[in-house]
């Protein structure tokens, strides 16, 4: 069975550090792309990283520099390192899986191309 399940939100003051987990559970990583993607209340779903079996990555503009995804396929793991964060960046992070894509473009940083979601973890960044 196919699942993602988040961990690591939480509260950090605005500058502040986290670092976001996704447990891929029966994904061959090499066949996939892993993207996370954040929706803040009131806004939609937007694209954050994308991390792909062939070793791309790809970043929204708005976090380029500051956030960092990485995969440990040994471990069936997913991660965002999320670093000089932002009050604008407070949103529930939603860890997704593409079965049709195993690289990263702007396309594929897409709600529509996602075939797999987590559940979400909650990262509050206060100022």
């Amino acid at each position: 069975q196919l699942q993602l399940v988040e961990s690591g939100g939480g509260l950090v003051q605005s500058g502040g550090s986290l670092r976001l987990s996704c447990l891929a559970s029966g994904f061959t990583f090499d066949y996939y792309a892993f993207a996370w993607f954040r929706q803040a209340p009131g806004k939609e779903r937007e694209g954050v990283s994308c991390a792909g079996g062939d070793g791309s990555t790809y970043y929204a503009d708005s976090v380029k520099g500051r956030f960092t995804t990485s995969t440990d396929p040994a471990k069936k793991m997913v991660y965002l390192q999320m670093n000089n964060l932002l009050p604008n960046d407070t949103a529930v992070y939603y860890c997704a899986g593409d079965a049709d894509h195993n690289y990263c473009k702007d396309y594929v940083l897409n709600t529509y191309a996602m075939d797999y979601w987590g559940k979400g973890t909650t990262v509050t960044v206060s100022s």
